[in-house]
């Protein structure tokens, strides 16, 4: 029986990781700082205590080996040289990556989207072979384009497949960008406010798909980097409309050429000036990969579940405070909008 650990098992991708590999027959570790087990795992899932960044605790789960380890949670060089530390006990690596780390054709990414002509317009649909961003420690692209360098070229070494997620979506997301439109549908906010036309288009990628990349890059050891998508980028105003039907409310939107006319009035986690869509060929090409869902398919899942949460008593700032942190600007803050949309006429 083909063997794996998967670090960062009940994380959101974690998870799905675990099951996708289970259900596909390998004998799978799941590792965690905090332990526990998802509901959804097979019954002999193997449960295992330890962090990642304890030398010895990994080596100790890694044992005298395993076939494949899955690193949901590397991020930056100092991974990728702990992950080489052990190749003699791993037979190959499938590693969450991004696809935050590409530049467009004139040095701009997603680290300049907020300064003057910082918006990066990149070919549609985004290749691997896209230039990146150089490695360094200042921003979350930049390591995680150190980590991918520094795995790469370990080679037959220790075979590894970095996968660059799109926006991941479904349960259990830390900074889950479909909030937007679930908790204003919740709170009865029937007008909302879309810059850029509602033409922003940010590839998102389903948890379940995501697994699925990883189930199959697993079973094909290879070093390599793939780009990690659904079948569809819909635009935010899509978007919207999908979780509206999901949710079986009627809205209105106002949309808006152009960036947001305030800070706290028409941007959202999708809001960008132009369009980032990652091109699937190398995935289906090298793995076979076929998509298990789609994005509006998935949705009534995700919805399901960020309804629950919100519906628990708490507010969403406890709920999810990774999405405080990670949108600095109000995503509800209904006054600034309402008087926007008051002064509009």
């Amino acid at each position: 029986m083909r063997t794996a650990v998967v670090i960062g098992a009940t994380g959101q991708i974690g998870r799905a990781a675990v099951r996708a590999l289970a259900e596909d027959g390998w004998a799978v570790t799941a590792v965690s700082r905090g332990g526990g087990r998802d509901a959804s795992w097979p019954g002999d899932v193997r449960e295992s205590l330890a962090d990642r960044e304890d030398d010895a605790a990994l080596g100790a789960v890694l044992g005298d080996g395993v076939d494949a380890v899955v690193d949901t949670v590397a991020y930056g060089p100092a991974h990728a040289r702990q992950l080489a530390s052990f190749s003699d006990r791993i037979g190959s690596a499938v590693v969450i990556s991004s696809g935050s780390v590409y530049e467009d054709d004139k040095g701009r990414g997603f680290d300049t989207q907020g300064e003057p002509d910082g918006a990066p317009e990149y070919p549609v649909p985004i290749p691997e072979t896209q230039l990146t961003v150089a490695p360094g420690d200042a921003t979350y692209s930049t390591r995680k384009v150190g980590l991918e360098r520094e795995l790469l070229a370990l080679g037959d070494q220790l075979p590894a497949t970095l996968l660059r997620a799109g926006a991941v979506h479904g349960p259990h997301c830390r900074t889950p960008r479909e909030l937007y439109f679930v908790k204003r549908n919740l709170d009865g906010r029937r007008t909302r406010v879309l810059a850029y036309g509602g033409r922003s288009r940010f590839h998102p990628v389903s948890v379940h798909n995501l697994a699925e990349l990883v189930r199959l890059a697993a079973a094909r050891p290879g070093s390599r980097v793939l780009n990690a998508g659904d079948p569809e980028a819909p635009t935010i105003a899509e978007i919207g409309a999908q979780i509206d039907a999901v949710m079986e409310v009627g809205t209105e939107t106002v949309l808006v050429d152009g960036a947001p006319p305030e800070p706290s009035v028409g941007g959202t986690p999708w809001s960008i000036a132009h369009p980032v869509v990652y091109d699937m060929a190398a995935a289906e090409r090298e793995l076979g990969y076929r998509a298990v869902t789609t994005y509006s398919a998935s949705l009534p899942e995700t919805v399901g579940w960020l309804t629950e949460r919100l519906s628990a008593g708490r507010g969403w700032e406890e709920a999810f405070p990774a999405m405080v942190r990670s949108y600095t600007t109000g995503l509800f803050d209904y006054a600034a909008e309402d008087a926007w949309l008051a002064r509009r006429g």
